[in-house]
């Protein structure tokens, strides 16, 4: 059986799953017909069903869960891992000054985009682009500044940019949670058998990782955009953690935390069915 599959090519994805599609691990006769594409692309993929198991952002879970049930293993959360909001020194803004400020998101459907909404809800100037472009826009002045996730938060003070918010930050203070980013899902059509299978895979793929870090294979490295080991590995650290091989019932309490921020702010219905495997 083939599966379609798709996750993004930032080294906290290829390191979880390079066991599992490169068969390091024993698939158990399952084979992945692998799509590695920006996390916006994959968020837009999931609202058309496109895929049998994809990495999202918790962002759009909300408007997928009539089709997709979160796995426990291969995702993102965190404390310390969130979104930064970040802006040349120059342009004077403070986050007491942002309100009418152009502000650059990565993606309408993002966690990014719902933590700065949770912090910001009177800014509606919103650019949406991907992520990796946002560094250099607010270097060329075309937004007053941006939202930054994955390896830009390693690079951005290095270009002479600096940090106004911690949006990861202000959702652990607002709900003593973990951070939600991003997590795996699958279709609801597939077996329970199959998504429990599939389940146990990735986290077998991330356990086979875990025992051969801090080695960086050719596949991580092939997909890394260029970014240098040292920069792989703190991606690396930061974003793949105990959650990652298990969500667990804090990592529940925080999703379902996040499900319902986004509910009110939306004026959503709480999903009446199961939301993990």
């Amino acid at each position: 059986m083939t599966l379609t599959l798709g996750f993004s090519p930032c080294p906290n994805d290829t390191f979880i799953f390079d066991a599992l599609v490169n068969k390091k691990i024993d698939t158990e006769g399952l084979d992945f017909d692998v799509q590695l594409e920006d996390v916006q692309t994959l968020n837009e993929w999931a609202l058309a069903g496109r895929l049998d198991i994809t990495k999202l952002s918790y962002g759009v879970l909300p408007l997928v869960i009539e089709q997709y049930i979160v796995l426990n293993a291969g995702g993102a959360l965190g404390k310390g891992v969130g979104p930064l909001l970040i802006a040349k020194p120059e342009r004077g803004l403070t986050k007491e000054n942002i309100a009418d400020s152009t502000i650059a998101i990565p993606g309408e459907n993002t966690t990014a985009h719902l933590l700065f909404s949770l912090a910001f809800p009177e800014t509606t100037r919103k650019k949406f682009m991907i992520f990796s472009a946002i560094e250099d826009a607010v270097l060329e002045g075309t937004v007053d500044a941006g939202v930054i996730i994955h390896e830009n938060r390693f690079t951005y003070q290095q270009k002479g940019l600096t940090k106004l918010v911690d949006l990861g930050s202000y959702w652990e203070e607002k709900t003593g949670n973990p951070i939600p980013l991003g997590g795996i899902v699958m279709k609801r059509t597939a077996t329970t058998a199959l998504q429990q299978k599939i389940d146990r895979l990735v986290r077998q793929s991330l356990e086979y990782a875990f025992a051969h870090y801090p080695a960086v294979t050719d596949y991580v490295k092939q997909h890394s955009q260029e970014m240098s080991e040292t920069v792989m590995r703190q991606h690396i650290d930061l974003y793949v953690n105990n959650y990652s091989l298990e969500l667990g019932e804090d990592g529940k309490a925080a999703v379902n935390e996040f499900l319902q921020v986004h509910n009110r702010a939306n004026g959503g219905k709480a999903f009446a069915g199961e939301i993990f495997l």
